[in-house]
């Protein structure tokens, strides 16, 4: 659902004294919320219209670093503004903040007023319109994993890294007494979430000492995407608050099992009926599905970039932690990189288990979207199901085990060029080129210091 707030209902509660403020704020590149804090009197009397940012925004690393070598951002180019625009159909209250509203922002071209062809949210909403215009809904839903330490985000920049202490000591998967002593934590995040209009369904211990996951109702793709960076940023607002701390890294230790964001995806009419589901198939999948599942298995490693953004991604991919290693579908079975599930039933659906949780979700679902409809326009035949355990089965596609060769393979992509543009991809994969050559020199910088150390 979008969000929870009208316009006018915001007026009401400016105008009684419980909201104050109001974040704008649009996605970046990583998937975070950026944006500007709105005195509440000033966003209704003018600010809902549209502000400004640097362009810079989709041109940074993770650490913000002014990255050479993008088309759209640079100091050639002066580092511009960027219109953000307000959706207000996005207005929602956020009740671990007092006296807070958010309001998602797409991000325009300062001269034109177009979307900005290289932002997150512009990029899914063209995939969602291509699909429309072939009478089709996507419905999408994304799953987040995390890991909860008992460290404050402070006592870790001040040097607590070295003594990282997962919330939990034992593999909590479903464990009840464990997760009720993280119930601090875990309910607010619930409760506020819900609060903020996330159709939160559950949350639960995952697979490892101090991993958590929370799960809310499938939506339409776009809506799906905007609530997955409300919930990551709810997550590390309301830990904070509690004097905890968590990561959506991938894989934050080599010995521990990675975070994942399985995305779950099915097609609907426009009128509402699921054109994944054929009663008479062995699985219940219609040809439509199967069409779009073998676009999926085909370009899967054109992709992965998209759903596997970052060096630390690839460590992830290993076996027997219920992390994929290969691009292949099966019924049911978590070994493979697409898992059919609700087989027989109406709400047949393809789960992409290749995102980690550090994934962009609006990047992710419009990649997945843009491989199946591919598969759809061209008709494109499913590959037999494979069966059994895909950690031991050899000769079969693998995911890519690095980004560099990701990248590679996102750059010779003639499907996701003819479906994002030439200058979409290029964006992106000069990210993917950045993030490879950074950590090559902090890799390079860690080894000489240790050099050093030793001489």
């Amino acid at each position: 659902m979008p969000g929870n707030m009208s316009f006018e209902a915001l007026k009401d509660a400016v105008a009684r004294g419980e909201v104050d403020t109001v974040l704008v704020a649009a996605p970046d590149m990583q998937g975070r919320l950026v944006g500007k804090r709105f005195h509440a009197q000033f966003f209704l009397d003018g600010g809902f219209e549209e502000t400004h940012c640097c362009n810079y925004l989709l041109a940074v690393d993770m650490e913000m670093t002014t990255v050479p070598g993008y088309k759209t951002s640079s100091w050639e180019k002066g580092y511009g503004d960027y219109v953000m625009k307000p959706d207000l159909a996005t207005l929602r209250r956020l009740p671990w903040l007092e006296g807070t509203v958010l309001c998602l922002a797409d991000l325009l071209e300062h001269a034109t007023h177009e979307e900005v062809a290289v932002s997150p949210r512009a990029i899914l909403k063209r995939q969602v319109a291509r699909a429309r215009a072939m009478g089709l809904e996507p419905m999408m839903a994304t799953e987040l994993e995390f890991y909860l330490f008992e460290n404050s985000y402070d006592n870790l920049r001040d040097g607590g890294l070295s003594a990282l202490k997962p919330i939990s000591a034992y593999n909590e998967d479903y464990h009840i007494f464990q997760t009720t002593k993280e119930e601090d934590v875990m309910r607010a995040v619930r409760n506020g979430l819900y609060g903020a209009g996330i159709p939160v369904e559950n949350s639960k211990g995952e697979a490892d000492a101090g991993q958590e996951e929370i799960n809310y109702r499938y939506s339409d793709a776009l809506d799906t995407a905007d609530n997955h960076v409300i919930v990551k940023q709810g997550v590390k607002e309301i830990a904070w608050s509690k004097g905890k701390s968590v990561t959506f890294m991938a894989k934050y230790d080599h010995r521990k099992a990675g975070s994942s964001s399985h995305v779950h995806q099915s097609l609907w009419t426009l009128d509402g009926k699921p054109a994944f589901y054929d009663h008479d198939d062995t699985h219940g999948m219609s040809p439509l599905m199967k069409h779009f599942l073998a676009g999926q298995l085909a370009h899967a490693e054109e992709l992965t970039v998209f759903l596997a953004p970052y060096v630390n991604s690839y460590k992830r991919f290993c076996v027997g932690m219920f992390a994929p290693t290969k691009a292949v579908w099966s019924a049911d079975n978590r070994t493979a990189g697409f898992r059919i599930c609700g087989v027989h039933t109406k709400g047949v659906r393809v789960e992409c288990r290749i995102p980690g949780s550090d994934v962009n979700p609006y990047l992710a679902c419009a990649a997945l979207l843009a491989a199946g409809l591919a598969g759809i326009e061209g008709k494109m035949e499913l590959e037999p199901e494979m069966t059994g355990d895909m950690y031991a089965t050899d000769g079969i596609r693998e995911i890519p085990t690095n980004l560099r060769d990701a990248a590679a393979a996102l750059g010779g992509s003639a499907m996701l060029r003819a479906a994002f543009g030439d200058d979409v991809v290029d964006h992106y994969v000069r990210n993917a080129e950045w993030e490879i050559q950074e950590t090559d020199r902090v890799v390079t910088d860690f080894e000489l210091q240790r050099l050093l150390e030793r001489a």
